[in-house]
């Protein structure tokens, strides 16, 4: 089956700089529309990034845009995010996720995501 493994995580001060990698194992990753997301308890899943299978297009929510870089290396089956700049409320469980064929409109969705990592926790400090 498909899995997700999520890398990358840690405790960084804020105005610092982490990389997570997202590698994908049992499926044909280049067929794959991918996501970061993130999760803080009490608050609802936000979609941070994602891009489509071609590469495309990119999106961002706003509370990253200009700080957050989305990238994936089909060679490699992994999609990675870089964050830059980052702030206190950065802190959360970031996720991956993966959609068949992913179209634009479908990315933006939760329910459409198939094939889910299980997290990797990022704190920053002030």
């Amino acid at each position: 089956q498909v899995q997700l493994v999520e890398s990358g995580g840690g405790l960084v001060q804020a105005g610092g700089s982490l990389r997570l990698s997202c590698a994908v194992s049992g499926g044909t990753f280049s067929t794959y529309s991918m996501a970061w997301l993130r999760q803080v308890p009490g608050k609802e899943r936000e979609i941070v990034a994602t891009i489509t299978w071609s590469s495309s297009n990119t999106y961002y929510a706003d509370s990253v845009k200009g700080r957050f870089t989305i990238s994936r290396d089909n060679a490699k089956n992994t999609v990675y995010l870089q964050m830059n700049s980052l702030k206190r409320e950065d802190t959360a469980v970031y996720l991956c996720a993966g959609q068949p064929w992913g179209s634009v409109p479908a990315l933006r969705l939760l329910q459409e995501y198939r094939y889910w990592g299980q997290g990797t926790q990022v704190t920053v400090s002030s």
